[in-house]
């Protein structure tokens, strides 16, 4: 009688749930995590010994924890021992990585320009303090061997296998310290390397690109050509850094496998995330948010979702004269619903809506789409994604 009532059940259930199921993954990208000389001092609670970050990121963390998946770009050395510097040579504290998990970062790309400033001691010590802290990690390795074994990155979240591949233009000249490996943009060893995602049969790949011309607010030829290629070879997406502002967010009309027709996103550069840069827009950048959607009947994933979120680096300058840097969302706060909770002075509201506008004009040409926070999306807590 058991197994019959059971039966009866299965059958019941049957009938009612759909003969399918969808699985969302929600992804969300910032752009260069910078370790100017002001924000290191600003950091500093007891000189070359404590260091506390967690400041920079605290409007923005109940946004990053609803990602399944966070992902920045760490465009500084963690070499674990002073001296600390800043440009051009950035050398941060081990405590910004520690303020980065503590807000919800979970990966970490770390192939950029300044990859090689810490020489080999800043790029493996790097490596193992992000590892150590449990983030993943890939574009820098401390060896052939480590590259060869762990590259691509192959991220399994929930029903879903990502491969996460990094890359950059240059080092500034510095080459890398043997054994150490900086990814570098090569389009023969980035095929290659697709070609081998590919063959992990994940349900998407995702290239992080180091690229592009500093301060332009548009993409260069170079970059869509280069992004055209990574498409045709088999990325789902390519997120850019790089030029420290705001380039666009666009389609690429690509194929599949099998010859069928597909639309390849780009996000030509993220601009920054948190930095000391005092250039026209360096003080503005993205959050974008992807939302991946799997059908588990036939085992096709496709990007259901893009959206950003403008965020703003904001200087406080405490009574004591010590300067405190945040990144804030920009929505929330230029309707005045924060003001209660962190007031911003008139001027420089008016300065971050001015710089805003100007990005957010140019993102529209290509029908990229906002979300819009508000301040209760930031003091209530939010709920985590599948971590």
């Amino acid at each position: 009688m058991k197994n019959f009532n059971l039966a009866l059940a299965l059958i019941f259930l049957g009938s009612v749930l759909p003969s399918y199921a969808q699985d969302k993954l929600k992804l969300l990208f910032v752009g260069d995590i910078m370790g100017h000389g002001p924000q290191i001092e600003s950091a500093m609670v007891e000189k070359d010994k404590v260091y506390d970050y967690s400041p920079c990121f605290e409007y923005l963390a109940p946004i990053i924890k609803q990602a399944d998946l966070a992902i920045g770009n760490l465009e500084l050395t963690l070499p674990g021992k002073p001296p600390y510097t800043g440009y051009p040579t950035f050398k941060s504290p081990n405590e910004l990585a520690l303020a980065l998990r503590s807000a919800g970062f979970d990966l970490l790309v770390t192939a950029n320009n300044h990859s090689n400033d810490g020489g080999l001691l800043g790029l493996q010590n790097t490596i193992k303090v992000v590892q150590d802290l449990g983030f993943y990690q890939t574009g820098t390795f401390i060896d052939s061997t480590y590259r060869a074994a762990l590259y691509p990155l192959i991220v399994y979240k929930g029903p879903f296998k990502l491969a996460v591949l990094n890359y950059t233009y240059g080092t500034n000249g510095i080459p890398n310290p043997k054994p150490g490996i900086t990814n570098v943009i090569d389009e023969k060893v980035i095929e290659k390397d697709l070609a081998q995602a590919r063959a992990h049969k994940p349900d998407a790949i995702i290239v992080v690109t180091h690229w592009g011309a500093e301060y332009q607010l548009n993409e260069s030829e170079s970059q869509r050509q280069l992004a055209q290629k990574i498409l045709d070879w088999g990325a789902t997406f390519v997120i850019g850094a790089h030029p420290h502002v705001v380039q666009p967010i666009k389609n690429h009309s690509t194929k599949n496998a099998d010859g069928s027709a597909r639309q390849g996103l780009v996000v030509y550069s993220l601009g920054n995330f948190i930095s000391g840069q005092t250039k026209l827009y360096t003080d503005i950048g993205l959050m974008v948010e992807i939302d991946l959607e799997k059908n588990q009947a036939t085992g096709k994933t496709a990007v259901s979702r893009c959206e950003y979120l403008p965020v703003y680096r904001h200087i406080q300058t405490l009574s004591s004269g010590k300067k405190v840097f945040r990144s804030i969302p920009v929505a929330a706060f230029e309707d005045g619903e924060m003001q209660a909770t962190f007031p911003i002075a008139a001027s420089t509201l008016v300065a971050m809506k001015n710089s805003t506008n100007v990005i957010r004009a140019n993102l529209s040409k290509y029908g990229a789409v906002e979300r819009k926070v508000k301040a209760k999306d930031l003091l209530t807590p939010a709920p985590a994604g599948n971590r």
